[in-house]
């Protein structure tokens, strides 16, 4: 077996660790209509790619992953905390092919789901058996904080004519690669990692998040729709500034810079546009500049893991980053 399918089957296994450990982590039964709902999120599955980080980052630190589960699940109740949130913002219908919280319940019951969420990610974190448990106490919280500021630069961004680049890289720092780097510096503090080995892991998490969310960006305009598992172009019919509408409104001239503007004038595209929009993209090379960043942010990511000791977790954390960068869903 080859060290990428090791690595795949270790992947495996760390996301059934946490996913057992989320089974059944609801035991109270009333009141029903917080504990139904409660369970229906934690039930629904996801990628685990927060718990799986912060466990490498344990071992990549020279400690047991088992230590770091209270805190990956922690980091995970947090993630969907945000997405229950994020939700009524946006006022989605489905999340992970699955009903919204507040589509099949409501706004209340989702908005209280939040908040258990919330509380319950902050219990599990403090069940972790650290010296330094205050200090991840600190940057799990400067996580939240600064998490709530990305979801707010987000929809500030949605009723702004003009968002520069810079201004998208900021929100998304804060929004998406926050929790990534939180992850493996928190992982690396169970470790007991030392100060360099720590900074190097949270710098890791800081590059392979913005390149997840570029890479986002990126699938929803060139992705297979089948492995996808949604129509192509979503973000487009819904007027979402991406680094590629941004990139290309920087750049774009003519009829297609006024097409452009067009989804942020009228808060959308048009669906039977979306090849029209995409042969934009690519003329533009917004394609090919969301490529070189994703790119660039994987191999700054792999350099700081460098920094590491030469370990079975620390090739794990390489593999893990160049998967991000092949995904095709």
């Amino acid at each position: 077996m080859n060290s990428a399918a090791t690595h795949a089957q270790q992947y495996d296994r760390y996301k059934r660790l946490v996913d057992k450990a989320l089974d059944g982590l609801v035991k109270e039964q009333v009141p029903r209509s917080l504990y139904e709902p409660l369970r229906y999120v934690l039930d629904a599955g996801g990628k685990r790619i927060r718990p799986v980080v912060l466990l490498l980052s344990c071992e990549a630190a020279g400690g047991d992953a088992t230590n770091a589960l209270h805190a990956g699940v922690a980091i995970e109740i947090l993630h969907n905390f945000t997405l229950v949130h994020d939700d009524i913002m946006d006022n989605a219908g489905s999340r992970r092919g699955r009903k919204t919280v507040h589509t099949r319940w409501d706004t209340n019951v989702a908005i209280l789901v939040g908040d258990e969420l919330l509380a319950m990610a902050y219990r599990a974190l403090l069940k972790t058996k650290s010296p330094q448990i205050q200090e991840i106490a600190k940057i799990f919280t400067e996580g939240v904080v600064e998490v709530c500021e990305g979801q707010a630069y987000d929809k500030e961004f949605e009723t702004r004519s003009a968002v520069s680049v810079n201004e998208y890289l900021l929100m998304i720092e804060k929004k998406t690669a926050k929790m990534v780097a939180v992850s493996a510096e928190i992982g690396g503090l169970v470790g007991n990692g030392d100060r360099p080995a720590i900074k190097a892991l949270r710098r890791y998490g800081e590059h392979v998040g913005r390149a997840f969310q570029i890479q986002d960006d990126l699938l929803d305009v060139v992705a297979d729709e089948k492995e996808l598992g949604k129509a192509v172009g979503g973000d487009l019919v819904e007027g979402k500034k991406t680094f590629l509408l941004l990139e290309a409104l920087r750049t774009a001239g003519g009829r297609d810079k006024k097409l452009l503007k067009d989804i942020v004038r009228n808060k959308g595209g048009k669906a039977d546009l979306i090849p029209e929009y995409r042969r934009i993209y690519f003329e533009t090379g917004a394609i090919a500049s969301a490529r070189r960043r994703i790119g660039q942010d994987i191999a700054r990511a792999k350099r700081e893991l460098h920094r590491l000791p030469v370990s079975r977790a620390q090739a794990m954390l390489g593999w893990f980053a160049d998967m991000l960068l092949n995904r095709t869903y």
